[in-house]
């Protein structure tokens, strides 16, 4: 089963399938010799720490669908998925969503619900101008993979509820904060209908404050059909307090549209059907391939221009 099977259905993947075969037959060992209580202790210790490192794998499909690259289809068409985490922020997002539009690319953007609460006119504008909004949890807790149960739901029930009234339509995808998930969280992401999200590279510009470093990281290797990471909050600053992710971007979309291919948002899981967001003033634009600056018309950020020069 993949990440963009049908929601509603979801099924234990082969590992949990197998943790529970494997719980049911050290209790009956159990029961059955009492002296074997030690090994099964053994195994189902190693069965919990295997899970639990699963969980700290972004990329891990072990605990369940995972998408870490666009659909076949998507590859075919020569798409590559462009992805933000940690906005809006009201002096990064503006920038980085004029430089998306010079070049006719779309993205996801992961955002944080609390951030878009407190800036509902941005993130509205990011679905205005044809991106999607995806959840991100609604305060992106460092610890989100040791919350309980009803401590992770609720961030990300929160965020669902905010991101859906700012956006119009329902978040299809959750990313969690920096990939790390509890164990527990396939099941009830699928009942809320949605679905995991990874990544296929990351270009780390939280932590590194050179553009081509992270451009590097993201376009090595690049292909259709990849999931690429940036982040509109939290981007790390260069010498004068620019923000790495809008020259990483610039090289990034610079590589995209010099191997032929698109930059497009996430594609909605089957059974979660998600309507097309509308720019202002008219219907989404479908994806075009990236165009270089020089060609594109001027773009306005939302309320004005931007704090960062673009």
């Amino acid at each position: 089963m993949t990440a963009l099977s049908t929601l509603a259905a979801w099924l234990p993947s082969p590992f949990l399938r197998l943790s529970a075969g494997l719980h049911l037959g050290a209790l009956a060992a159990v029961a059955a010799a009492p002296r074997l209580w030690p090994a099964a202790l053994a195994l189902l210790a190693a069965d919990h720490a295997l899970a639990g490192a699963a969980g700290l794998a972004p990329r891990s499909r072990l605990l369940g669908p995972n998408l870490r690259r666009l659909p076949p289809a998507a590859a075919a068409r020569g798409e590559v998925g462009l992805t933000f985490d940690d906005g809006p922020d009201p002096e990064v997002t503006p920038a980085v969503l004029e430089r998306l539009d010079r070049r006719g690319a779309r993205a996801s953007f992961f955002a944080v619900g609390r951030r878009a609460a407190a800036h509902p006119e941005l993130a509205a504008e990011i679905a205005r101008r044809g991106h999607r909004l995806e959840n991100h949890t609604w305060s992106h807790p460092k610890r989100f993979a040791l919350l309980g149960p009803r401590a992770g739901l609720a961030e990300i029930d929160r965020a669902q509820a905010a991101l859906t009234e700012i956006a119009g339509a329902p978040p299809a995808w959750f990313r969690a904060p920096a990939g790390f998930r509890s164990p527990w969280l396939a099941p009830p992401l699928a009942r809320r209908g949605l679905a995991l999200a990874s990544w296929t590279r990351r270009g780390f510009d939280t932590v590194t404050a050179g553009p081509a470093r992270v451009a590097a990281r993201l376009t090595r290797g690049l292909a259709a059909g990849d999931v690429l990471v940036l982040h509109d909050g939290g981007s790390a600053r260069r010498a004068g307090g620019r923000p790495v992710v809008l020259d990483a971007l610039e090289r990034v979309l610079d590589a995209i549209e010099g191997a032929g291919l698109a930059a497009v948002a996430l594609p909605a899981p089957e059974g979660a059907p998600v309507p097309a967001p509308e720019r202002a003033g008219g219907a989404a634009d479908p994806p075009r391939r990236s165009r270089p600056a020089a060609e594109a018309p001027p773009a306005v950020a939302p309320g004005g221009a931007s704090e960062v020069t673009p």
